[in-house]
């Protein structure tokens, strides 16, 4: 079992910069590839980035590459996202999730019905 809580939004202006944080609990963690999804009303949620729980691969959202960074700390138990660039489209909720199995020792997945646990969300805003 793993619960995670997500931290780090706000409003901010276009071309800013944010950085979202997911606290885990559980000793497995380190188990676990990790993603970030956001939402907007009326729209499905939609991947963003994620990290293999092992050796950190990453992979990215063709809209975020280059401006996103995702990270993780094993030893603090928490995985970061690193928002540069924001537009007005990058507002949502977003999401922290965790997703356990062996396959994804190299690369996380990016369809949300693969993970199996999720945080409550963290509102991102992004002002023109």
């Amino acid at each position: 079992q793993v619960q995670l809580v997500e931290s780090g939004g706000g409003l901010v202006q276009a071309g800013g910069s944010l950085r979202l944080s997911c606290a885990a609990s559980g000793r497995t963690f380190s188990t676990y590839a990790v993603g970030w999804f956001r939402q907007t009303p009326g729209k499905e949620r939609e991947f963003v980035a994620g990290i293999s729980w092992s050796l950190g691969y990453t992979s990215y959202a063709d809209s975020v590459k280059g401006r996103l960074t995702i990270s993780r700390d094993n030893a603090k138990n928490t995985v970061s996202l690193q928002m540069n660039g924001l537009t007005p489209e990058d507002t949502a909720v977003y999401y922290c999730a965790a997703a356990t199995g062996e396959r994804y020792y190299y690369s996380p997945p990016s369809t949300r019905y693969d993970y199996d646990y999720w945080g409550q969300g963290t509102q991102v805003t992004v002002s023109s």
